[in-house]
């Protein structure tokens, strides 16, 4: 055979051996769609409640920076699940050689990796994460295609538990309040401040919690930090005078709620209403947790670095901030209670602006959405909104309305988020063609 046929022959089989993975590839996905039919992409929403549950039942999901942690750790693992079956972007923790998975019901392989993730973060909770799962596999049978998306599943839950093992998110750290005007106090109702360590946990998709810093809050003798104490001490007040609209009383309070609970309902509000693949919701998910994950890390290095206080210490002890502009008063509450944990920024515009960057992506800023918050009042349960960036923008100014945070802290919070959400969507599980 002549040099030109030879190199003629092997073409030839190359063509033959991709077509008859393509054929492989979309017999899989014929498989997974003849036992979950449109429901397939379903899967990936179900889990995120799981998930929600499990959090709650195990500790009334009293502590959203671990919650974050574990929600994005499952949906990151549920992506190199699906991820693993057929490969369309990088992985997190778990890429097995090109073609090798070609069979396995990704559907399966998604759930055995949410599964695993949460029976291995909460094992008091194992008969519960266990149901959920029974319920994936009893519709999916068995066969060839299901064992190897079990094993897949479980081989990405693996990875992801062994690339977080030692994260910091199990470390402590003592703090004790400063002394001087500006410092952080322990604001009303709590005697300790939240997870001063969480500044170190290593971050998902940043290099490191302070890439993206923000800058420092305004000097306390500055007119601009006047403004904002004058804001705040005003728009903010539990007091029947307080300057503040019906509807802004009503979202501070809509949005009151930890942000990635609500930001994950927007998520799945929005998805159900949306087209897409398992592994583009797959992607979304993973996306929008670990986002809002280092939302939390980035905000919480910013925090402990300024050491900002909050406006309820700083209105009552105004006779110290050395501005003419503003006045004490010792009485001054707050709409809303106060979080245990410093100023600046404000974390909940963090996530918030991090959540719409990420959703903005996947389905568009232009997005119109109506949903329900369970801080809400009852005289206006559920609330609309035009786009993504909308509903961050009302979100942070929830925090000024509440009477929780000065107007700089959320703006800082909003341009950080921006800048997490972006680097993400740009590192983080990139297409890969």
């Amino acid at each position: 055979m002549s040099t030109s046929s030879r190199s003629k022959a092997r073409r030839l089989l190359h063509a033959a051996l991709v077509l008859a993975a393509f054929a492989a590839s979309s017999h899989a996905v014929a498989a997974t769609r003849a036992w979950c039919a449109d429901r397939c992409d379903q899967i990936v929403i179900d889990w995120n409640l799981q998930t929600h549950q499990v959090i709650k039942t195990a500790e009334g999901y009293t502590n959203p920076m671990a919650a974050s942690r574990v929600l994005a750790m499952v949906h990151l693992a549920m992506h190199d699940a699906v991820n693993a079956a057929r490969p369309r972007y990088r992985a997190y923790a778990y890429s097995p050689a090109a073609g090798a998975n070609t069979d396995a019901d990704a559907t399966v392989a998604a759930a055995v990796a949410a599964h695993d993730v949460l029976a291995a973060l909460y094992p008091k909770q194992k008969d519960l994460v266990r149901a959920a799962l029974d319920t994936t596999l009893l519709d999916a049978g068995v066969g060839s295609a299901v064992e190897r998306g079990k094993q897949l599943g479980a081989a990405a839950a693996a990875a992801v538990l062994a690339k977080r093992a030692d994260d910091g998110a199990n470390a402590d750290e003592a703090y004790r309040p400063g002394t001087r005007p500006g410092n952080y106090q322990f604001t009303p109702g709590f005697d300790f401040l939240a997870a001063p360590h969480w500044r170190a946990v290593t971050p998902f998709a940043l290099r490191t919690p302070d890439q993206f810093r923000v800058a420092p809050p305004p000097a306390l003798t500055s007119a601009e930090y006047a403004a904002a104490f004058n804001e705040v001490k005003a728009a903010g007040s539990n007091a029947a005078d307080a300057k503040r609209s019906r509807e802004q009383t009503q979202y501070a309070a809509y949005w009151y709620e930890f942000s990635d609970i609500g930001w994950n309902r927007i998520a799945r509000v929005v998805a159900r209403d949306k087209k897409q693949d398992l592994w583009q919701r797959a992607r979304t998910f993973a996306l929008l947790n670990a986002a809002m994950a280092d939302g939390y890390i980035a905000g919480w290095d910013a925090k402990m670095h300024y050491d900002f206080w909050r406006p309820v210490t700083a209105i009552r002890q105004a006779d110290q901030d050395g501005n003419p502009v503003t006045a004490a008063d010792a009485t001054w509450t707050p709409l809303l209670t106060t979080p245990p944990v410093q100023d600046h920024p404000s974390t909940h515009s963090v996530l918030g602006a991090a959540a719409a960057v990420v959703l903005a992506h996947a389905f568009g800023d232009r997005t119109t959405f109506t949903m329900a918050s369970p801080t809400a009042l009852p005289e206006a349960p559920v609330r609309s909104f035009a786009s993504f960036s909308a509903a961050a923008k009302e979100n942070a100014d929830s925090r000024v309305r509440a009477g929780i945070h000065f107007r700089f802290a959320t703006d800082a919070g909003l341009a950080l988020g921006e800048r997490i959400g972006e680097y993400a969507v740009k590192t983080l599980l990139a297409p890969l063609r």
